[in-house]
């Protein structure tokens, strides 16, 4: 027993180390190499929201030509806005972007227990919801994959602050890479802008952070970016579980600058 304890230990010792080496790396690079990288280290599986971020990413995907499967959550409660982005990303680049539902058995389960928008009662019954709703179509989604990539940025809230560009992933056992760690919301709305990206219109209508539709609003001037989310909770720090900080320690590139491709 000790000794499965040890080599336990020392595995996630060793790939804590690798993603260290890897973010000092990355940081070195412009974004389509950084794609590409992720790719050569194994089965890579970008999880796209359809947001402004994930947008960018899915164009750098489709122009590096890096293996990357591209997949999307769809929950059953998404805005009919990001539904339609969905296909309109496909035919833009040309790709395979493959949704991810839940079980109908989990959310029958869920309503079941707490009621179809039961999620406003309680914090555990929101958590009960994005398990259903996501965790658990998140672990469908990345069953074969080596690499998770993942849109989310420094500046999107405080609990997001310290992501480095590659860490290890202890549950999952997997590389997880946040190829725009570093990034800020104005560089990637001037990509927007020159790549001519699609985007969710809801992005202009005050929504820089979008999710389920029940769970997200608008946000108000001076707020931060995922205000809008889970907005009757009253942590600061609220996430549905998909991104948890692990312990792996930030690579961080100077203050402010952004690499682009």
């Amino acid at each position: 027993m000790q000794n499965a304890r040890d080599a336990a230990h020392s595995h996630k010792s060793r790939r804590h180390d690798e993603a260290h080496a890897l973010a000092v790396e990355l940081a070195r690079v412009p974004l389509d190499e950084r794609l590409r990288r992720a790719a050569e280290l194994g089965r890579a599986v970008f999880t796209t929201s359809l947001g402004l971020e994930d947008q960018v990413l899915t164009a750098a995907i489709a122009r590096s030509g890096a293996a990357i499967a591209v997949k999307t959550l769809e929950t059953g409660r998404l805005f009919p806005e990001t539904v339609e982005l969905i296909g309109v990303t496909r035919q833009r680049y040309g790709i395979e972007l493959e949704e991810v539902h839940p079980a109908e058995a989990d959310v029958q389960a869920f309503v079941n227990a707490y009621g179809l928008n039961g999620f406003y009662e309680s914090v555990e019954a929101r958590h009960a919801c994005c398990d259903a709703r996501k965790m658990k179509p998140l672990a469908i989604a990345l069953a074969s994959a080596d690499v998770w990539i993942t849109g989310i940025r420094r500046g999107q809230s405080q609990n997001r602050a310290d992501t480095p560009l590659a860490e290890y992933d202890p549950v999952r056992d997997l590389i997880k890479i946040n190829p725009l760690a570093d990034y800020d919301l104005e560089t990637l709305k001037d990509l927007v802008a020159i790549e001519d990206i699609p985007v969710n219109p809801l992005h202009a209508r005050g929504f820089p952070s979008i999710g389920c539709e029940p769970c997200t609003r608008a946000i108000k001037p001076g707020e931060p970016e995922r205000a809008g989310r889970w907005w009757w909770e009253n942590d600061e720090k609220r996430e549905c579980g998909l991104h948890v900080p692990s312990a792996a320690s930030p690579i961080k590139t100077e203050a402010g600058k952004a690499h682009t491709a």
